[in-house]
């Protein structure tokens, strides 16, 4: 067998086709820092001190592993943590973990007691009671749960500059329809424009001669600047949950995301004052059909009366065209419809070749003068 290979090697050495290999080199970086048991001279392993017991190496092991090692602070070297972001919620008083596992457990036991649930639970009849099921996620991790989600769509990025906030209090929205039919608003979900075409039903908690203030937003639908607002609701101090008793600033307007611009945030916003605020350099003409003047920026808002309020209450939801927002750009608006589309890019040939090699017979159509279409495969 070796007699064939080797005659083959020597036809190739000759064909000016030898056999050959490519070799890459890599020179690796000397290391930061000591590496781990560097100092151990592995010669002479006898002369080691003998650890006697699991316990006294298992303390050792340990003490070892809570000293800083330089390879565990590369990663915060080459890419630090981002700085940590101000908070501006409302001050909560957090629950003893003790406590909430004690509640827990006195449930479970009484639970443990019941014969009637065992037995649904058996035989797979027990009905969960959704109600209680939400509203214990609102007080315990419910807030916490909407604050990464609007953190994820970057709500806290685009209205408040990075700042967050915990929604501490449950703002409930919802749009009745002509059919007794309601649409909510969570956290992210999807509502028409048609079917946001009037002032949604708002409740939240609220104690006895409390101060609040209600705002409506969209930070993806300014025409003209793309770091602005428009300011579609603003109901400023509202005596406890009776939204019709608060001072309407800026009477509400429906959505409007243009043609092309894809889904548009609404946010709802709800702010706990702390006495009352005079808003009139907010106040808006009635009725207020001006883009000009609908322009807003949430986050300027809040540092001008930052002292005197909090952000309390979170919800929103996405939107994108639909045949209402036609009226309400003639209508309401008193304009033109903006209509945006993509300009696709034109087609991209290489340079063309003189001698081209193992291409389509209709090569030369790419690089023609005239617009006359081609009908290739190309």
């Amino acid at each position: 067998m070796a007699a064939p290979l080797l005659s083959a090697a020597l036809r190739g050495a000759r064909g000016g086709r030898a056999f050959g290999t490519a070799v890459a080199l890599c020179k690796r970086a000397a290391p930061l820092g000591p590496m781990p048991n560097e100092d151990i001279d592995v010669s002479n392993l006898e002369a080691l001190e003998k650890y006697r017991s699991f316990t006294r190496y298992f303390k050792l092991a340990e003490k070892e592993s809570r000293k800083p090692r330089w390879w565990r602070t590369y990663r915060q070297h080459t890419s630090p943590q981002p700085e940590p972001k101000t908070d501006i919620s409302l001050p909560h008083v957090k629950l003893l973990q003790a406590k909430e596992i004690k509640a827990r457990k006195k449930i479970l036991r009484a639970n443990r007691q019941n014969a009637e649930m065992e037995r649904a639970a058996r035989l797979r009849t027990v009905l969960i009671p959704l109600n209680e099921v939400r509203a214990e996620w609102e007080k315990t991790s419910g807030p916490f749960h909407k604050q990464r989600v609007a953190e994820h769509c970057g709500i806290f990025r685009d209205l408040f500059k990075g700042a967050t906030f915990t929604p501490w209090v449950t703002l409930r929205v919802e749009y009745s329809q002509e059919d007794e039919y309601l649409v909510p608003v969570y956290y992210g979900n999807m509502v028409t424009p048609s079917e946001a075409s009037s002032p949604p039903a708002v409740s939240y908690e609220a104690d006895k001669g409390s101060l609040w203030t209600l705002l409506l937003t969209n930070p993806d639908g300014h025409l003209r600047d793309t770091d602005s607002e428009y300011l579609h609701w603003l109901v400023t101090n509202i005596p406890g949950s009776d939204i019709k008793s608060g001072e309407e600033i800026c009477h509400y307007l429906p959505p409007f995301p243009a043609m092309g611009t894809g889904y548009h945030r609404f946010i709802f916003l709800l702010f706990k004052q702390d006495c009352p605020i005079d808003f009139s350099e907010d106040a808006r003409p009635m009725p207020c059909h001006s883009l000009k003047m609908r322009t807003f920026s949430t986050f300027d808002f809040y540092r001008k009366h930052e002292d005197a309020m909090t952000p309390a209450g979170l919800a929103f939801f996405q939107c994108q065209w639909d045949s209402s927002v036609t009226g309400v750009f003639h209508r309401l608006l008193n304009m033109r419809e903006p209509v945006f589309e993509f300009v696709r890019p034109p087609v991209y040939h290489p340079p063309q070749l003189k001698f081209p090699r193992h291409q389509p017979l209709r090569y030369l159509d790419r690089y023609r003068d005239t617009e006359e279409p081609t009908y290739g495969i190309y």
